[in-house]
C-alpha cells in the first residue's frame, strides 16, 4: 500500500470515529430516547414557574423548562434598580443554576395540542445567521421551519402576563415598561439620558423643561414606587451633580380611576396622596391618555403634554399563549385560563385537566377571584410543588388551594412606605396597617427575606449600604 492510501485509509477511520463520538455526545438532545420518569413541562419562569423549578423533586420527575428568558425577575425590585438603587444582578436568578438536572430551552410555546400532550415551539434565541443588529429578545425572528414540538407527561403553565396598553396609540412605540430587567436597564439608561440632552448649551429651556418632564401612567403599586424611587434619584444624587437641572425637574403620576392604589385601605391612600403632593409629584386622577408620540402625549384632560421619560404601568395583558389556546375555559374579562381549587384547567367540556395545570398571571380560580400579584404566584407554586411531589410518590393530596394574605407593600419615597393587611371583617390588630419609617423598615426587611438565593440576600443590603455611604452611580454605558 502507498504512503498516501495508508494516509487517506487513516483520515476516514478518525472521521468515522469522530462522527460516532459526535453521535455520542449529542444524542441526550434526542426526545424519542427511552425514559424511565415522566416529563413534567413547566412553561415560564417568572414567580410561578420558577417557584416550582426551586421546589420540584428532580429525582422523581424529569422536568423541562421552556421560557424566553434564561432567568427570573425578582419584580419589587426593578423600580430600584431603574434608578440606580441596586445594581441589574441583585433582582434576576438564572434558570441555569439546576442545570443539568433540568433541561431548558429559551423558547416560546406558541401552542398546546391537550389531546396529543404536545408543545409546538418556536426558539427565543437569535438565528445563527442574523445580523448582530437583529434583537432575539423582543420578536421571535425564526422562519416556521426552525420550530419544534415537545411532548410532555404533566404540564405547568405559568407564561404570565404582558403589559397592558388598552390599544393605546403610539404606547409600544414611545413608552417604556417595567416588568422586565431589560426595562429597568433601559429606563435607567433614559434617565440619564435626559438630563445629558437638557445640559447641552444650545438647548432652551422649554426644551430642558420638557426633556426632564418625567410621566408615570398607572397609579398601582408599580407604578407609585417608581415615581417614589424616582423622586430619591432626583433629590439625591442628580441634585448633587446637576444642580441646575433638578430644579427644573417635574414628576407626573397619571391614573385613569379616581385613586390611586385601589387595592390599599382609604386612609393609607389619602397618606400617600398626601406624602406624594409634599415631595412635589404631581398626582392627576381620573385622566385619560389617547394617544402618545415621539415625546409627547395627548391626555384628553389637559391637551399635549412634552416628556422625557414616559413609564407606562396601567395593567396586565394576556399572554399571547393563552390567547391562543383553545378548548378550554377562560375568563370573560381578563382571558386568563380558569383552574379548580387545586389549580387544574378546566376544558370547555367542564372538565379539569388532570394532567395540565395554570399559575401566576395566567390563570384564575373560578368564583375565587384573587389579584395578579407575586404572593398569589409564589403561594400556588409552592402548593402546586406539595401536590406534585406527593404524586410522583403516588400519595393523594386532595386539600385545595387556599391564599393565606401576607398584607401588600408600597414605597413611596423618603424613607416611607405603607403596609396594608386585610382584616377580613376583624377587628385591627398589631400591624395591620402602618405607615412611614416602620413601615419602610417592614418593606426592606419583607423583600430582602424574599429574596431566592444566598448570593442575593448579600448582594441587596451591600449595595443599599454601599449607595446610601457612596450614592449612586450615573455613569451611561
Amino acid at each position: 500500500m502507498s504512503l498516501s492510501s495508508a494516509q487517506a485509509v487513516r483520515h476516514a477511520v478518525l472521521t468515522a470515529t469522530n462522527s460516532a463520538s459526535r453521535a455520542l455526545q449529542t444524542r441526550h438532545f434526542s426526545w424519542s430516547l427511552p425514559r424511565g420518569k415522566q416529563r413534567v413541562v413547566v412553561l415560564g419562569s417568572g414567580w410561578g414557574g420558577y417557584n416550582v423549578l426551586r421546589g420540584i423533586d428532580k429525582k422523581r420527575w424529569d422536568v423541562t423548562v421552556l421560557s424566553p428568558n434564561t432567568y427570573f425577575n425578582f419584580t419589587p425590585l426593578l423600580a430600584s434598580t431603574a434608578v440606580g438603587t441596586l445594581e441589574f444582578r441583585c433582582a434576576v436568578e438564572p434558570v441555569r443554576r439546576y442545570a443539568p438536572q433540568v433541561t431548558y430551552y429559551q423558547a416560546w410555546c406558541d401552542n398546546i395540542d391537550f389531546a396529543k400532550k404536545e408543545l409546538k415551539c418556536m426558539p427565543a434565541t437569535r438565528p445563527v445567521n442574523a445580523e448582530p443588529t437583529m434583537d432575539a429578545d423582543l420578536h421571535p425572528l425564526h422562519e416556521r421551519q426552525n420550530s419544534f414540538t415537545l411532548k410532555y407527561d404533566k404540564l405547568i403553565i405559568a407564561v404570565g402576563a404582558y403589559s397592558q396598553t388598552f390599544n393605546v396609540p403610539g404606547v409600544k412605540e414611545h413608552a417604556h415598561f417595567l416588568k422586565d430587567v431589560k426595562d429597568a436597564r433601559r429606563i435607567r439608561s433614559r434617565i440619564l439620558e435626559c438630563f445629558e440632552q437638557a445640559n447641552q448649551p444650545f438647548v432652551s429651556d422649554i426644551e430642558r423643561r420638557n426633556l426632564l418632564n418625567f410621566c408615570i401612567v398607572g397609579g398601582g403599586p408599580t407604578g407609585v414606587e417608581f415615581s417614589s424611587e424616582l423622586y430619591d434619584l432626583l433629590h439625591s444624587d442628580i441634585f448633587k451633580h446637576y444642580p441646575n437641572l433638578a430644579r427644573l425637574t417635574k414628576i407626573t403620576l397619571y391614573d385613569v380611576a379616581p385613586n390611586i392604589l385601589g387595592s390599599f385601605d382609604k386612609s393609607l391612600r389619602k397618606y400617600t396622596e398626601k406624602t406624594l403632593s409634599r415631595e412635589g409629584i404631581s398626582i392627576l386622577t381620573s385622566h385619560h391618555v389617547d394617544r402618545v408620540e415621539n415625546g409627547k402625549m395627548i391626555v384628553r384632560e389637559q391637551g399635549e403634554v412634552p416628556f422625557g421619560l414616559l413609564v407606562w404601568s396601567t395593567g396586565l395583558a394576556p399572554n399571547p399563549l393563552v390567547k391562543e389556546l383553545s378548548r378550554v375555559q377562560k375568563d370573560p374579562k381578563t382571558s386568563s385560563l380558569i383552574t379548580n381549587d387545586h389549580l387544574n384547567i378546566i376544558m370547555e367540556d367542564g372538565k379539569p385537566n388532570t394532567d395540565v395545570w395554570a399559575i401566576g398571571d395566567a390563570a384564575k380560580i373560578e368564583d375565587a377571584p384573587l389579584p395578579a400579584t407575586a404572593q398569589v404566584a409564589n403561594q400556588k407554586a409552592k402548593y402546586l410543588v406539595r401536590k406534585i411531589n406527593k404524586l410522583a410518590k403516588d400519595q393523594e393530596s386532595p386539600e385545595p388551594f387556599k391564599f393565606e394574605n401576607f398584607g401588600s407593600l408600597a414605597y413611596i419615597g423618603n424613607w416611607k412606605a405603607i403596609y396594608d393587611r386585610p382584616t377580613n371583617g376583624a377587628e385591627e390588630g398589631f400591624m395591620q396597617k402602618e405607615t412611614g419609617r416602620i413601615a419602610w423598615l417592614l418593606w426592606r426587611s419583607a423583600y430582602f427575606t424574599m429574596t431566592l438565593s444566598i448570593r442575593n440576600k448579600i448582594l441587596v443590603p451591600t449595595y443599599w449600604f454601599l449607595n446610601w455611604i457612596f450614592g449612586r452611580d450615573l455613569t451611561r454605558f
